[in-house]
């Protein structure tokens, strides 16, 4: 018995580890074009404008918002080996290819393989995670996990540049050093990930309901099932709402900050919104030490309460440009990332897969990240055609409604926590609560 629970803890380690690293590695070939534009703009036999860089990004989150409607339900069925692998793969092809080949045809396809591919990372790791730690743990699991998608993004930018413009000054280097990490991270994961205890000789981590035995649902009979959950298209719902905001800042920061304070110069105009981007490093963990610890692994009430802090700060940025204070635009955006990217790692993983089901949790981690998805296409235009001041208002208002959406889930639980002995020891006795 306790040598097969230390073989269970070793699987449950090595799974965490390596699917953070996969979907951290995502982001080396996600950010790559970022960095090429810098050269591209300059290269005289590559001549790609502005908009036509900005036409190209909306492909890459178009063909990403469809992929996440759709890997999730494959995720389900075929198992994260399969889907995850393939897009760390072909991601890394695709990066060889444009690195290799400039031309528009070529890098309009190209951008569209890669948002498919990428589009397969989170949904499927998601459900990894959830076949391997319980829902009494997994807001901790998956807080801790989540820090993936904020340190591959502060990584992944200087690593790219480094190779591109330090060592080879060629923008084509940010593709192919890019690919080759992903590359070496697919080796990683074919070898050392496995989609759930069962195909390591353990049982389920969680006892799960005992089913009738019949056929196994189909792709689209699942999807349906999905939608019938009003939980989870109220976290679909939230999410589009939120993500505009976070990719808006990502994409177009150091613009809107250098319009509103030219004085401190370029440089430190692209480096001061790097604050909302460490936050995410901290942001996550909180919120899911929150919804285990002090709300008994109900998931609303620390989004809701991140939410309305980050509607503060929203509400409060561009008065702060204005007032030429560079720590307290620094303060604010680090509060920003921290309520942001907390609430989008809770409502995008262990509450999609919570009240998605074991069955449907990539169905419902795919459909809520979607969702979000469409929002972030929304979040790289915004900027581009109204002034800072609406577009952060929009933003302010979204978080608001986010969060005054999910009140009416507060008390909430997954289904797999249906007897005191499920819960933390310090919330036992609140048991009484609603079940949605």
């Amino acid at each position: 018995m306790h040598s097969g629970w230390k073989s269970l803890q070793r699987w449950r380690v090595q799974i965490f580890l390596i699917t953070w690293l996969a979907y951290a590695a995502f982001y080396f070939t996600r950010k790559a074009f970022s960095v090429a534009k810098l050269g591209i703009g300059e290269d005289p036999t590559f001549e790609l404008d502005k908009a036509a860089m900005a036409n190209l990004d909306a492909l890459y989150l178009a063909a990403y918002a469809v992929g996440q409607f759709t890997w999730g339900i494959f995720a389900d069925r075929f198992g994260p080996r399969v889907v995850v692998l393939g897009g760390l793969v072909i991601s890394a092809l695709v990066a060889l290819v444009m690195g290799t080949f400039a031309t528009l045809p070529i890098f309009a396809t190209c951008m569209v393989i890669q948002g498919l591919a990428q589009s397969t990372g989170w949904s499927g790791l998601c459900k990894n995670i959830g076949s391997f730690f319980a829902t009494r743990e997994r807001g901790r699991v998956l807080g801790y996990w989540s820090t993936c998608y904020a340190f591959g993004g502060l990584v992944a930018t200087p690593f790219a540049g480094w190779w591109a413009y330090s060592v080879f000054q060629d923008w084509r280097m940010a593709f192919i050093s890019s690919a080759m990490v992903v590359g070496a991270v697919a080796v990683l994961f074919f070898f050392l990930q496995r989609n759930r205890p069962e195909d390591v000789g353990h049982a389920p981590v969680e006892a799960l309901p005992v089913k009738a035995s019949g056929p196994r649902e189909g792709h689209w009979k699942a999807l349906r099932k999905v939608l019938k959950n009003r939980t989870v298209l109220v976290l679909g719902l939230s999410y589009f709402l939120l993500k505009p905001a976070r990719y808006a800042i990502l994409l177009w920061g150091p613009v809107i900050i250098y319009e509103r304070m030219p004085s401190i110069g370029k440089v430190a105009s692209a480096i001061v919104p790097t604050a909302f981007e460490l936050a995410g490093l901290v942001g996550p963990i909180l919120i899911g030490y929150a919804s285990d610890k002090l709300f008994g692994a109900r998931r609303m009430p620390a989004c809701v309460l991140s939410l309305v802090a980050l509607t503060l700060c929203l509400a409060l940025f561009v008065p702060a440009m204005q007032s030429g204070s560079l720590y307290l635009v620094v303060g604010l955006l680090f509060m920003m990332g921290m309520t942001l990217y907390g609430p989008d790692s809770m409502i995008s993983g262990s509450a999609a897969i919570d009240f998605g089901t074991q069955d449907g949790a990539g169905t419902a981690a795919g459909f809520v990240n979607g969702c979000g998805s469409v929002g972030a296409i929304l979040g790289g235009l915004l900027p581009g055609y109204f002034d800072t001041v609406t577009v952060f208002i929009v933003f302010t208002a979204a978080a608001l409604l986010a969060s005054l959406m999910l009140v009416p889930f507060w008390n909430s639980r997954p289904q797999t926590l249906k007897t005191p002995e499920d819960l933390p020891a310090t919330t036992q006795p609140a048991m009484a609560v609603a079940k949605t």
